[in-house]
């Protein structure tokens, strides 16, 4: 395969998690925008790649498995990316069928939070169908807060009630999360490295320690090109790809209308030649 250039999104979400894009639909806006490579990574599930693999077609962009897993340890919050895994290896369905489980706790804990505290019920309809969801979140509550008048649009739902929810619950950690992608067959990448909870920044030697101990663990790369990236943070995680011989993705974290973010907003301008780390993912990846 020749190398990759051009446009990609290696970073969206469809409706397997959060996003409101079907994957035949988000396969259809890729082929749209004309991105030459593209991946979807959805919270904790690889049920897309299945979907899209199937509707490919001669001609279409380079489809790369992904997933994203959200870990938390005694150090704080990361999400890490997966790709090009093999989504049958036991390694990888243990640790969805794990990220799975505990992602319904969490659901549970919130619909339970919310009723207690503030009186906020649903439907046992309504519930059922939150639960049938491959992997309902926060956005799905937030939805059905709005629908029942409990909150007037989703963002104030999250801020205003969910996240002042205070519950024990267990988390996948990175020490588990980085090796499985690996023993998956797959390359373990930091997304969006700089933010961590809520509004938190994290820079400067706390982002060099960190990226160490994640390292030690076996990741492979970082996201640096992100929709939410001033071009300094860009440029900061290029120094750090660079210092540390990262892979480099790009992503845009799109959600459909859970988000406000465009398809391919990533940062990264197609029309400059791929930095090293990025060129390096894709020979690793796809042999380009």
């Amino acid at each position: 395969m020749s190398e990759i250039s051009g446009r990609i999104d290696l970073h969206m979400h469809s409706t397997v998690s959060d996003g409101t894009d079907t994957p035949p639909a988000l396969l259809d806006k890729v082929r749209a925008e004309g991105f030459t490579a593209f991946s979807v990574t959805d919270h904790d599930a690889a049920a897309a790649g299945e979907i899209i693999r199937a509707a490919l077609r001669q001609g279409d962009p380079l489809f790369i498995q992904g997933a994203e897993f959200s870990c938390r340890d005694e150090q704080g919050k990361y999400h890490v990316l997966g790709y090009g895994f093999d989504p049958e290896k036991r390694a990888i369905r243990d640790l969805i069928r794990h990220g799975h489980d505990l992602r319904m706790k969490k659901v549970l804990a919130r619909l339970d939070f919310l009723k207690d505290s503030f009186g906020f019920a649903f439907p046992k309809e309504e519930i059922d169908r939150l639960l049938s969801l491959d992997n309902p979140g926060k956005p799905h509550i937030g939805n059905l807060m709005v629908k029942y008048g409990y909150a007037e649009t989703k963002e104030s739902a999250i801020k205003d009630y969910m996240d002042k929810i205070r519950f024990k619950s267990e988390y996948l950690r990175p020490e588990e999360v980085i090796p499985a992608i690996s023993a998956g067959g797959g390359i373990p990448v930091l997304a969006h490295p700089f933010f961590g909870s809520g509004d938190e920044l994290i820079l400067g030697e706390e982002m060099e320690a960190r990226l160490k101990r994640l390292m030690g663990f076996g990741l492979k790369g970082i996201e640096a090109f992100y929709s939410g990236f001033s071009a300094k943070l860009t440029r900061t995680a290029l120094d750090l790809a660079v210092k540390n011989d990262l892979f480099v993705t790009a992503g845009s974290d799109y959600h459909g209308t859970n988000k406000l973010v465009r398809l391919g907003d990533t940062g990264l301008d197609e029309t400059i030649e791929y930095p090293a780390g990025m060129k390096a993912f894709f020979r690793q990846i796809a042999g380009c």
